[in-house]
């Protein structure tokens, strides 16, 4: 059953269509893309083929590209490609060892505490009925809990003008630097919303009614997706051993919404 899974994987992977992804930085051992949204960094889970899949039918002379990291199928932003094994676990290990400094640019719901810089929860994974994976803040003294460490920053304070019965309203929210010390699944999503400030957009644990309302949005620019992206990473060149600092502007749906929803500072 494994190695019938494993050919169907193989024959998914031929089948993916030959994409290039805007380039951040490219060198002789590594190269660095903005990851757009709704796209997958890799094909399982129901999902063909995703970014590296795309790169290799791109890049057929490439004899090694394998992804440093992931990012989820609905967040965009910096995504590191290895093209030497050595580069891989090099970067690899800095992940493992927390040496990189990985920050999002994030808007949820609400004006988010600014002396709540902390977030300090261990995280354990389950599985839905269906299958489908999700993660839940669990307790300190639980032996599946992950330690997971969030800080967060308050970039801006705005508000979303919302259209109701009764006429125009205006919902509370807040962009937020967030920086994660642990990489673990859906962290940020997870330790945001259950400090009752959901990210806007988010399908999985975010306030549902509210994105429906932000699609559909006549009071601006909709927001179609969930408001996550990896904005900055910081780490060491796994060649010349050089300090490395690579930033992925916001989309231009995000960066709409932002205009709309965040007032400038006088």
């Amino acid at each position: 059953a494994a190695d019938k899974a494993q050919a169907m994987q193989a024959e998914s992977a031929r089948a993916a269509p030959a994409r290039e992804f805007a380039v951040l930085h490219e060198d002789e051992v590594m190269l660095a893309i903005d990851k757009p949204a709704g796209v997958a960094v890799h094909g399982g889970s129901g999902v063909s083929f995703g970014v590296i899949e795309q790169l290799r039918m791109a890049r057929p002379e490439a004899k090694f590209l394998e992804l440093v990291h992931r990012l989820d199928r609905e967040t965009s932003g910096v995504l590191l490609v290895a093209k030497r094994r050595s580069a891989l676990k090099h970067l690899q290990d800095q992940f493992r060892e927390r040496e990189t400094g990985k920050t999002y640019l994030a808007m949820v719901r609400g004006h988010w505490p600014t002396s709540r810089r902390v977030l300090d929860q261990p995280l354990v994974k389950y599985l839905l009925p269906d299958g489908e994976r999700r993660v839940r803040i669990t307790g300190k003294d639980d032996p599946d809990g992950m330690r997971s460490v969030t800080l967060v920053k308050v970039r801006a304070l705005g508000a979303v003008p919302l259209l109701t019965r009764s006429g125009t309203d205006a919902l509370a929210c807040s962009l937020l630097e967030v920086t994660i010390k642990t990489g673990r699944t859906h962290q940020i999503r997870v330790h945001l919303a259950s400090a009752g400030h959901p990210i806007v957009g988010d399908d999985k644990y975010g306030d549902f009614e509210l994105n429906k309302t932000l699609a559909r949005s006549d009071r601006g620019p909709a927001l179609k997706r969930m408001f996550l992206h990896a904005w900055r990473l910081q780490f060491c060149h796994p060649g010349s051993g050089q300090a490395m600092e690579l930033m992925a502007d916001l989309p231009l749906e995000l960066l709409e919404f932002t205009n709309h929803v965040i007032t400038p500072s006088a």
